[in-house]
C-alpha cells in the first residue's frame, strides 16, 4: 500500500480552509449537512482522510461542550428521545 506522504503547508492550510468554510456553513444552516454538501466535498477532497474523521469527531465534540455550557447537563434520558 502506498504510504501516504505528510500534507505539505499549503496542502495543509487548504484543508484547513475547507474545514473552516464547511464549519461556517454548518453553523449557518444549524447542522443540515444537505446545505453544505459542496464544501463537504471540497472538505473531503482537499484533507487526508484521518483529518476528515478527526475533525469530524472534534466537531461533535465542540457542539457537544458548547450545548453543555449553554443549557447545562441534561441526562439523556430526560430528554424524551433516547
Amino acid at each position: 500500500a502506498a504510504k501516504m506522504a505528510a500534507p505539505t503547508m499549503a496542502e495543509r492550510k487548504a484543508c484547513w480552509a475547507a474545514r473552516d468554510e464547511l464549519w461556517q456553513c454548518l453553523d449557518g444552516h444549524g447542522d443540515q449537512a444537505a446545505r453544505c454538501e459542496q464544501l463537504r466535498r471540497l472538505f473531503e477532497e482537499r484533507c487526508p482522510q484521518q483529518w476528515v474523521k478527526y475533525f469530524d469527531k472534534r466537531r461533535d465534540f465542540l457542539k457537544y461542550k458548547k450545548k453543555l455550557e449553554t443549557e447545562g447537563y441534561h441526562p439523556p434520558e430526560a430528554d424524551g428521545k433516547s
